[in-house]
């Protein structure tokens, strides 16, 4: 790793949160907590009615469900404490932070994710103004959730990143997003539309097929594998002997092209007809 100089290429690295630098969703901890087991359920019946932004749905029913009306500020808080994390995410921070050959990384959490949440999670980790989560108004006197003020879901993802390419000046080709789910789908599109750089970090078939690259581990330095290879140029070699110079191994590095096919069988009239239009297109 080299100091950084005038030369520098300056990256802008966002991530989403929940089962991107955690396993558990947010809104899974949160109704285990409350004791309540329908939040699938409710989140299935948002989607289908398209009545939310996707990954905008536990905001809504902070916001609107009686079952989650009684959350306060404090319970984000705690749930956050009982999310389980991807390991090494403050060294994935320390790498970055260091940078590579003429290249830095800024890190950034862009999350639908509640903020109390992922401040609480990655506490002594990333520094709260590098986090964008939904923001709530709460009311002075009962300390309910009264109003959202935003939602980083969907196309207000891309709204954020368009906010940090301004105020830290760097350039869209220079912009790398990380995500898992179909709340990405947006962000990655316009991410990939101006030239950055997406990784998705699920077998998920609508994320997979959008971004350049997909790395799947339980580690969060994972990540930087795709970023060694396709933005700073190293190869296997390299990347290997740069992860045991810090103290870590890689063990296992699978590249894996994956085709995803849907077949059928064709009914029985169904490939008569198809016969005979074939005959008759000879």
């Amino acid at each position: 790793m080299k100091q950084k100089s005038e030369n520098t290429k300056h990256y802008l690295l966002a991530s989403d949160f929940d089962q991107t630098l955690s396993f558990n969703d947010s809104g899974i901890v949160l109704s285990e907590l409350l004791g309540t087991s329908r939040f699938g359920e409710k989140v299935a019946g948002l989607s289908n009615m398209n009545l939310v932004q996707q990954g905008g749905e536990l905001a809504y029913l902070l916001l609107h469900d009686p079952e989650y009306r009684c959350v306060r500020k404090e319970h984000l808080v705690e749930v956050g404490k009982r999310i389980r994390l991807k390991q090494n995410i403050k060294e994935l921070l320390r790498f970055l932070e260091k940078g590579f050959d003429g290249f830095r990384f800024s890190f950034y959490v862009v999350s639908a994710a509640p903020a109390e949440v992922i401040q609480s999670a990655l506490e002594g980790i990333i520094p709260p103004n590098h986090i964008f989560g939904t923001q709530f108004h709460y009311d002075q006197s009962t300390g309910e959730i009264d109003s959202i003020l935003r939602v980083p879901a969907g196309y207000g993802k891309v709204a954020v990143i368009d906010e940090l390419h301004s105020k830290l000046q760097v350039s869209y080709d220079r912009i790398v997003y990380v995500g898992d789910g179909s709340s990405d789908v947006h962000v990655m599109l316009h991410v990939n539309r101006q030239d950055g750089f997406t990784v998705a970090v699920s077998e998920a078939k609508h994320i997979a097929q959008i971004a350049k690259r997909s790395v799947l581990s339980d580690d969060a330095l994972s990540v930087l594998v795709p970023v060694l290879e396709d933005i700073v140029g190293w190869d296997s070699v390299r990347i290997r002997s740069l992860f045991e110079s810090q103290g870590f191994l890689i063990q296992e590095w699978d590249k894996v092209r994956t085709d995803w096919l849907t077949i059928r069988e064709i009914p029985d009239g169904a490939e008569s007809a198809l016969r005979l239009v074939e005959a008759a297109n000879v």
